[in-house]
């Protein structure tokens, strides 16, 4: 009997485990700029900054990064240009685990890019 029950129990426990380590979903503009508020977006040459006020601007690779954004729904919509180029306007699902944000395009639904919260 001891054995079932600490089986079960180690059962649940490992259950529970992931659930603490998953991405949770930013579905508020307020948890949204409570997040990049004083931050800045890392990855891999990008550095951007989201500021409260609705501007994103920074650089990705040798090129500014400059834009606008907005909160709708459960999610973050964007316009962005990138070294002169127009990336258009799309909302995306924003995905926080400590410190990694991770934003998927076409409302979770396309490709994914996590930077780093410093």
């Amino acid at each position: 009997m001891k054995i079932l029950i600490t089986t079960a129990t180690a059962a649940m426990v490992s259950l529970a485990a992931p659930a603490f380590a998953e991405f949770q979903q930013i579905k508020s503009r307020a948890d949204f700029v409570e997040m990049v508020s004083g931050k800045t977006l890392t990855r891999p040459l990008v550095k951007l900054t989201v500021s409260p006020d609705g501007s994103i601007s920074g650089r990705g690779a040798a090129w500014d990064v400059s834009g606008e954004w907005q909160w709708k729904g459960n999610y973050l919509c964007r316009s962005l240009e990138w070294g002169g180029d127009d990336l258009g306007y799309n909302c995306q699902q924003i995905m926080v685990k400590g410190t990694t944000m991770r934003i998927t395009s076409d409302k979770g639904a396309g490709q994914s890019a996590d930077f780093r919260l410093r």
